[in-house]
């Protein structure tokens, strides 16, 4: 029986609650487990009236009975509690320690009235033990014992409806539907006796009271009887707690989890003498409770291995599934809560109900965010991935749209996917971010695309421009930039075209679709200036590389032979006006059709002599080439400044001198290597004089072949010497090289004779 009914002393005899011993009771009877399907009853009497054995025969508890063979005194001290055994719901059942005992004296009241009044507050039943012959008495034991009760009744501010069951001991021969009348009407008196907040001053009994009355045989003298009529009245707390059930009104009943911090708070408030307001209290008790379950289940979510798994999966990646399998853990933990704080208040349930899941929420939050985070990540890679596949089959503008609009699409999903049920939190941030992260991206592929396209076409235009704006500068003529505009505006245009269609696939705005346009033109410009720029600095190389192709080779191409009858002047000039036409050509950069005088400058300063006075050009008194720029030629449209223009054409003279006098010398010597024959008168007077020696040659054949034979070898040496080569030069400059040196440097001191 003792492991059946866990009898535990729940207040000692000093007033000390066994907290300790309420927990292991709990624990060992699994109240917690019965919500408000749990009844608690107690019995009140004097002391050494039965109380304890009428307990244990009527609930089949253990509690400690007085031994009558060692006299009569106290046996309960404080106050007892166990379990019924065998009674549906789950009763809790307290002896209290009886009244008017000789053992506290003085102190008898003040712990009767405490433990009245606990037992008042935590009880749906309470038993009034007391004598058959009593009822009737006007100082009977029971007066004072109800006079305490009614008294304490009153210290409830809002006290729920509790059966007071009397239980006539050792009932006599009287009937029982005699005695409860007098004992009814003794009650009332004392009821009406009983001084009376004047809220409650019109309040009849039955308002906090339902009053019940059972009458027993003696236990001593008529056991049998004893028993069969405990065990009627046992029947009779069988499903107490239903409506019509013994048990009455269950409104203030602390739901059973709650049960021992509830005994706890009341005894503490009775021990301070303060007077209990039970709705107060129950709020209280539900606060306390609903905050330990919610902690509890906080703790349990924290410690599911599914969670855990789930918490330690998102750190790494994104965990498909994660916002159901969130949702089924929270619903399952806020269910729990929900059953476990089911009975207690509801306003407090639902306020601790919303901390719970707020807290539930914190914890799962960073763990939702770095999903979160993971999702974003995921979505912008497959984003680039998928791009970089499109544009390999369709346009940069629909490929970035098909494959934004997808991949946003799948983010949504995805973020639908971790959505938690019992939370709505906002993505929206989120998918910005992502949104940016797109079109960052977009746009960086943009830039280096476009910058493809447009390198590809600036370098089609810069080939397409260089070799041929080389070959125009370089053949100088009238023509030159006019031609060198129809190709920079031939070959542009078709650029321009060709970049236009690339980058119509980009779908770009009107403004920069110009701007690369305009930029791809000037492009076209720089080569253009750039190959000018370049020529320009080799412009004294062109010239007398001109001048010496103009001086040396004949109108075929042929190299000259200066055989006397050139006329090395009107060479010449007409090489040096090549000349000074490249450089005119070179002077500057004509990209526009405005019209300039440099040919003509350079023509009157450095070609002309037909103009009076001017045999030295150097030393004329209106220069018109010292001067840093051309009249309406811009600074940065010239190429090579008039005074830079001078000074070359000093040099190229200076430079090409030389080839002028060596050609006058090879003349001067082909005129003097063709006159080595004989006067004609000569060539008659050896054929008259030589007539018998050419006869002699006739009779004698022999002397022709030695003739014959000297020639060949004369010949040889001829050829072989390449003598005739030599004489070419002239006769001077073959065998007197000291003469030639004095006729070149003769006519370096005096140019001018080189006209006459």
């Amino acid at each position: 029986m003792a492991d059946a009914c866990f009898s535990t002393q729940l207040i000692d005899g000093d007033g000390v609650f066994n907290v300790t011993g309420l927990e292991n009771f709990m624990k060992e009877v699994r109240l917690a487990e019965c919500g408000l399907s749990y009844a608690v009853v107690s019995i009140m009497g004097p002391q050494s009236s039965g109380k304890s054995t009428l307990l244990n025969h009527l609930f089949r508890t253990n509690f400690r009975e007085m031994d009558a063979f060692k006299g009569r005194s106290q046996t309960t001290k404080g106050i007892w509690l166990a379990k019924a055994q065998n009674i549906e719901p789950c009763t809790l059942v307290m002896d209290l320690e009886g009244t008017d005992g000789r053992e506290r004296g003085e102190d008898d009241t003040a712990f009767e009235k405490q433990s009245a009044l606990f037992a008042l507050a935590v009880s749906d039943i309470v038993l009034i033990n007391m004598w058959c012959h009593d009822i009737g008495r006007e100082q009977a034991a029971n007066k004072p014992l109800l006079k305490t009760v009614f008294q304490v009744m009153m210290r409830l501010f809002s006290p729920r409806k509790t059966t007071l069951l009397f239980v006539i001991r050792d009932k006599s021969r009287t009937p029982l539907e005699n005695l409860e009348p007098i004992l009814r009407e003794d009650i009332q008196k004392i009821w009406d006796g009983v001084p009376k907040p004047h809220a409650h001053k019109e309040t009849p009994l039955s308002e906090f009271f339902n009053v019940q009355v059972v009458g027993l045989s003696s236990y001593e003298e008529k056991e049998e009887l004893f028993k069969e009529q405990v065990s009627d009245l046992r029947d009779r707390f069988q499903h107490s707690i239903a409506p019509g059930g013994l048990a009455g009104d269950r409104r203030g009943v602390v739901p059973a989890s709650g049960f021992s911090f509830s005994s706890q708070q009341f005894w503490k408030v009775i021990k301070e003498n303060k007077d209990l307001d039970l709705p107060a209290h129950k709020v209280m008790v539900a606060t306390v409770r609903c905050e330990e379950i919610g902690n509890e289940k906080i703790a349990s979510f924290t410690a599911d291995e599914e969670w855990q798994q789930l918490e330690e999966a998102v750190q790494h990646d994104y965990c498909p599934g994660f916002g159901k399998k969130i949702s089924s853990l929270l619903d399952r933990c806020l269910s729990e809560y929900d059953m476990e704080a089911i009975y207690f208040d509801e306003g407090v349930r639902s306020s601790k109900r919303q901390q719970l899941e707020s807290k539930l929420l914190q914890l799962v939050n960073p763990a939702y965010q770095s999903l979160m985070g993971h999702l974003r990540t995921r979505t912008l890679e497959g984003f680039k991935e998928s791009f970089d596949k499109a544009l390999e089959k369709e346009g940069f503008a629909a490929a970035a749209r098909d494959c934004t609009h997808t991949f946003l699409e799948k983010f949504d999903k995805g973020s639908e996917d971790a959505a938690i049920q019992q939370v709505n939190w906002d993505t929206s941030k989120v998918k910005d971010k992502l949104k940016r992260d797109i079109e960052g991206h977009v746009a960086s592929v943009r830039a280096t695309k476009l910058s493809e396209v447009c390198a590809k076409y600036e370098a089609q235009l810069t080939k397409a421009l260089a070799e041929p704006v080389e070959a125009l500068l370089d053949s100088a003529s009238e023509d030159t930039w006019p031609a060198i505009r129809k190709l920079l505006q031939r070959e542009t245009k078709a650029a321009v075209l060709g970049l236009e269609s690339a980058v119509s696939s980009f779908e770009l705005d009107e403004s920069t679709e110009k701007e690369l346009l305009a930029k791809l033109e000037k492009h076209g410009k720089s080569v253009v200036e750039s190959k000018a720029k370049e020529e320009a600095g080799r412009v004294l190389i062109r010239m007398k590389d001109r001048f010496s192709t103009l001086f040396s080779r004949d109108a075929d191409s042929m190299p000259r032979v200066w055989t006397g009858k050139e006329d090395i002047k009107a060479i010449t000039k007409t090489a040096r006006s090549a000349s000074m036409k490249l450089l005119s050509t070179m002077a500057a950069i004509r990209l526009e059709e405005d019209g300039d005088n440099i040919e003509n400058t350079l023509s009157l300063a450095l070609v002309d002599t037909s103009r009076p006075g001017t045999t030295d050009r150097s030393i004329q008194s209106s220069d018109p080439l010292a001067s840093s720029s051309w009249e309406t030629v811009p600074e940065e449209k010239t190429l090579i400044t008039p005074v830079r223009c001078k000074n070359l054409w000093r040099q190229f003279k200076a430079e090409t001198e030389y080839t002028v006098t060596q050609a006058i010398a090879a003349q001067e010597a082909n005129k003097r290597n063709n006159n080595w024959l004989p006067p004609p008168w000569a060539l008659a007077a050896m054929a008259i004089l030589g007539f018998n020696e050419f006869m002699t040659l006739l009779r004698n054949p022999l002397y022709l072949l030695v003739i014959f034979v000297v020639y060949l070898v004369g010949k040889a040496i001829w050829v072989q010497s390449e003598i005739g080569r030599e004489f070419q030069h002239g006769f001077v400059t073959s065998c007197h090289p000291f003469a030639v040196n004095k006729i070149c440097s003769h006519y370096n001191e005096h140019p001018e004779e080189i006209s006459r």
